[in-house]
């Protein structure tokens, strides 16, 4: 989702410098510094964020309608980007690895990398508004560090920890993008588009026959703690059951593949204990969005008792969806 924005880094411009064959306008490859800055873009943002958490906490959080706007946002942006790549053929591609013959001055050499530096580190810092699952798991430890210095650190060394796979992927972008193959590299690009913008729209309940959005009808829910014990219930049904007190409980297994079962149906009218387990690697279900908030699981959300009708939860990413009948 994140790594989209850096097709943005690929395009170029038919006309060419003498240094780099690349338009003097900012539209260069994304070479190893253009792919730096993108990732010195991505750091900056990340750590004002993890200051900002730390010091005013989850006040400073996007909340789930906002990231389906801002995924809609972006998917847009890289299909545009895609359909740039895809309509280039090789001809037309800059190839900074065969400079024109003579040797080029160290001003030459900055302005082929000065160009495209607002647009890298413009793109890199945008990455902050799309945090995928592990992203916003992140957010909420620095937002229990309770500091402005613990919350930069935190992002920091989530930022730091994920560059490798940035740079690699940027690379792989910038062969494929400048070479033979940029129609498939533009298809690819399409595809994470509109994969993007299918994740904002599911996020944000707007797709047709999604349910709406993840939200309750009737009542808010409440995070009432962490679930106890550990994943490992194979059973494909939920087990529902009235505890003393008049409150039921219904447990919901968060795999890597969604949520197990992705239907379950409780008694309207009386209280319910939601209870997410995890189960093996969840990837992105492992962060959930009930009540337009984010819960990172394992957990227990207590939702009121309510009327019939039913309750849509929908993963960080707005991959995967479950709800809750109540009847």
């Amino acid at each position: 989702m994140q790594g989209g924005l850096l097709t943005g880094l690929t395009s170029c411009r038919r006309s060419r410098s003498r240094t780099t064959g690349c338009g003097e306008a900012g539209a260069g490859p994304s070479g190893p510094a253009v792919i730096a800055l993108f990732i010195a873009g991505r750091l900056g943002s990340h750590m004002a964020a993890g200051a900002l958490l730390g010091l005013a906490g989850s006040a400073v959080r996007l909340g789930p309608q906002v990231r389906a706007a801002l995924l809609v946002v972006a998917g847009i942006a890289v299909v545009f980007f895609g359909v740039r790549v895809f309509g280039r053929g090789p001809e037309d591609g800059c190839h900074p690895e065969a400079p024109p013959s003579g040797r080029t001055s160290w001003r030459d050499r900055v302005s082929g990398i000065a160009a495209p530096t607002p647009r890298a580190l413009a793109l890199g810092a945008a990455t902050v508004l799309l945090p995928c699952g592990v992203t916003l798991s992140t957010e909420m430890v620095a937002v229990s560090s309770g500091s402005a210095l613990g919350g930069t650190a935190v992002m920091a060394g989530f930022v730091t920890g994920t560059a490798p796979a940035f740079a690699l992927l940027g690379l792989v972008l910038r062969r494929a993008a400048t070479g033979r193959t940029a129609a498939l590299a533009g298809v690819v690009a399409l595809a994470a588009g509109l994969w993007t913008i299918s994740s904002g729209l599911s996020l944000g309940g707007w797709l047709p026959g999604s349910g709406g959005t993840a939200m309750t009808a009737d009542g808010p829910a409440r995070l009432v703690g962490a679930s106890p014990g550990r994943a490992g219930d194979d059973r494909e049904s939920a087990v529902t059951a009235v505890r003393a007190g008049g409150v039921q409980r219904v447990e919901v297994r968060a795999t890597g593949h969604g949520y197990r079962p992705g239907v379950v149906t409780v008694r309207a009218g009386v209280p319910t204990d939601l209870v997410f387990r995890l189960e093996g690697i969840p990837g992105c279900t492992g962060t959930l969005t009930i009540d337009g908030r984010d819960v990172t699981l394992p957990a227990t959300v207590r939702l009121d008792a309510r009327e019939a009708g039913s309750l849509r939860y929908v993963c960080s990413m707005g991959m995967y969806v479950g709800f809750v009948r109540f009847v």
